[in-house]
């Protein structure tokens, strides 16, 4: 591969004049209608939401030919992604400048994550089983409680569509990929039942480059070997309509996974994971403008690792979450336009684990209020809530918003909230090294934008500022404290157009995150942000064959707290072809990294080179 070492990448550079050009914003003209519920959980069309949210819908993933969530997400407005090397390798979501851990991921209304260290395995979530994913940017504690701090990724599983469905695909690829997947459905007038399964492998490249030998040398292991993955997931969904206006419906998305990695014998170099999301609803609408929906559920994030080596295999450690939560939400409609809604959540998380933790399970019971109003061109929303934590007690957050719309399809917004993550179990009782008086995180955020929709296209461009109080950190004896604090600013300008047939769409994300907590590092950039990020996707349908480009690039960041550690920045050319064999058959080519770049987004971490992919997908009209 060659090495790729310009400050500024070239898909930056194209997003950036793209996006004036273009004069468009983050939501396909044909989206304008869709509605999302992560941002105020509640239907709201996209246009008139007052925070700035994103959906990428099924036709978007398909048309992408990513083959991981990561992937997908990859050069999306505010967000940073970092990946301890290839395909299935761990990596981490920063959500406009935000730590990995204070962004919210749900899977159908659920909560998933590891509750010992606050992250989500976003990379064990398969894209096959995804319908569509939103993305709120801001605070939503007011809604949902900790950890929307940076925002909420909200991912829907694929459900039924009317009509009795079948579909099948198969895929090859670079470094051994392959892939496949199955799909059967079928919805009537009063009910629907969805079975899919989906398989992913692939050898995988040299995750890390680093050696066992010396300070600072990456993972620390002497491992130039292949990496490989392995994911096999099942996803199953069915409901009914029992009366009018009742419906119920159950849920079950589970993912197992084998990953290799380069570790010690310690860290271990082998894992064994399972994701699983297990959900059941029901929502009543008593009159048009009232209704109750209930939902309980399950999430598992398990994790066995393992090492690997000429003398055999050696069990290292466990390390598994159990998340039981329910939840009630009533939505009532008054006068003209106006809605009020409230709710309480409650979350039990549970650990077991090899390791023996001081406490291995906590409560948390929230409680909300939000009110949603449409005055003419004037619309409003405000929320607050409460949280009763087991291990800290109660925390209280809230939000408002304003828009105002005004001639020819421009919109102003504005909007301020209040966010907090709880401490994990590995801050709070991880024996040896955490503090059980720790506080949660705290944050407060504004946000102020402008956007135009017109016939074809549309432009949203949105400033704001986020500070973050109360993080945990170390002081100067190596003891867990309240003791850091962060000032991030930031603008994204996204868009989209439709000219002569070609879909355009542009997303850049400037990015300033600095330290803010005195001392040695104060004023730094905060850690693997990059400032610059962007995303250009152009797409044009010729009869049966589509064609389609993405650019994609990141500025340079820093990897350590001190700013001594300096990554490059990378930009990145994807090519995908489709063409449509037959109704009921599609191929699809894609190159990835075309130009070979290299780079890192941790210091030592390998990223891939140029990959090809190709697939064949199946599938007949509806019966």
């Amino acid at each position: 591969m060659k090495p790729y070492n310009r400050p500024l990448p070239v898909a930056v550079g194209l997003a950036l004049l793209g996006a004036p050009a273009l004069a468009c914003a983050a939501v396909a003209a044909t989206d304008l209608d869709q509605v999302v519920v992560t941002g105020t959980r509640t239907d709201v069309a996209i246009e008139d939401s007052l925070v700035p949210v994103q959906v990428i819908d099924r036709a978007t993933i398909e048309r992408s030919q990513a083959t991981s969530l990561p992937a997908l997400l990859q050069g999306r407005a505010g967000i940073n992604l970092t990946r301890q090397g290839g395909p299935g390798k761990l990596t981490s979501l920063f959500l406009r400048g935000t730590e990995s851990d204070h962004v919210l991921v749900l899977v159908d209304g659920l909560r998933i994550g590891q509750a010992t260290n606050g992250m989500s395995m976003l990379q064990d979530l398969p894209i096959d089983q995804i319908e569509r994913v939103e993305i709120v940017r801001g605070p939503r504690s007011s809604l949902y409680g900790s950890e929307a701090v940076g925002g909420v990724i909200q991912i829907f599983t694929r459900a039924a569509e009317p009509g009795l469905r079948r579909e099948a695909s198969l895929g090859v690829g670079s470094d051994r990929l392959r892939h496949a997947a199955v799909g059967l459905s079928n919805r009537g007038a009063r009910g629907w039942v969805s079975a899919r399964a989906g398989y992913q492998e692939t050898d995988g490249i040299d995750a890390c480059r680093g050696t066992a030998a010396g300070w600072g040398a990456g993972c620390f292991a002497d491992e130039p070997d292949r990496d490989g993955y392995r994911n096999v997931s099942v996803n199953l969904r069915g409901g009914l309509e029992m009366a009018e206006g009742l419906e119920v419906d159950a849920h079950l998305l589970q993912a197992n996974n084998f990953n290799e990695y380069d570790g010690s014998m310690y860290s271990g170099n082998e894992a064994e994971n399972r994701q699983q999301v297990l959900g059941a609803r029901a929502r009543w609408r008593a009159r048009d403008r009232l209704s109750v929906t209930a939902q309980l559920g399950r999430t598992n994030d398990d994790a066995d690792s393992f090492y690997a080596s000429a003398a055999g295999r050696s069990f290292v450690s466990t390390f598994d979450t159990r998340r039981d939560q329910a939840s009630v939400q009533v939505d009532a409609g008054f006068g003209t336009d106006q809605l009020l809604s409230a709710g309480m959540d409650w979350l039990r998380d549970r650990l077991a684990s090899s390791t023996a933790f001081d406490e291995a399970s906590r409560d948390n019971l929230g409680a909300f209020l939000e009110y949603q109003g449409r005055f003419g061109a004037h619309t409003m929303q405000a929320s607050l809530r409460g949280d009763d934590n087991q291990q800290f007690g109660h925390h209280t957050t809230g939000s408002v918003g304003y828009g105002l719309a005004f001639g020819e399809g421009w919109r102003l917004t504005a909007s301020a909230g209040t966010g907090f993550k709880a401490p994990t179990f590995n801050d709070l009782y991880y024996p040896g090294f955490s503090n059980p008086d720790l506080l949660p995180e705290e944050s407060r955020s504004t946000n102020l934008g402008i956007a135009r929709y017109g016939d074809g296209w549309n432009w949203t461009v949105n400033a704001f500022q986020t500070r973050i109080d109360q993080l945990i950190g170390y002081d100067t004896g190596f003891n867990l404290v309240n003791i850091d604090r962060a000032r991030i600013r930031g603008a994204e300008a996204t868009g989209f157009a439709s000219l002569a047939g070609f879909d355009l769409t542009a997303e850049v994300s400037h990015l300033d995150a600095r330290n803010d907590s005195g001392g040695t590092n104060n004023g730094n950039r905060l850690p693997r942000r990059a400032r610059n990020t962007g995303r250009l996707d152009v797409d044009r349908a010729f009869g049966p064959l589509r064609v389609g480009v993405s650019a994609i690039g990141a500025s340079a960041r820093h990897d350590d707290v001190a700013n001594s550690a300096r990554l490059a920045g990378y930009g990145l050319l994807d090519l995908r072809l489709e063409y449509a064999l037959a109704p009921a058959w599609t191929l699809r080519a894609k190159v990835g990294n075309v130009l070979d770049r290299r780079y890192e987004t941790i210091a030592w971490y390998n990223q891939p080179g140029r990959e090809y992919g190709l697939s064949l997908h199946w599938r007949p009209q509806a019966r």
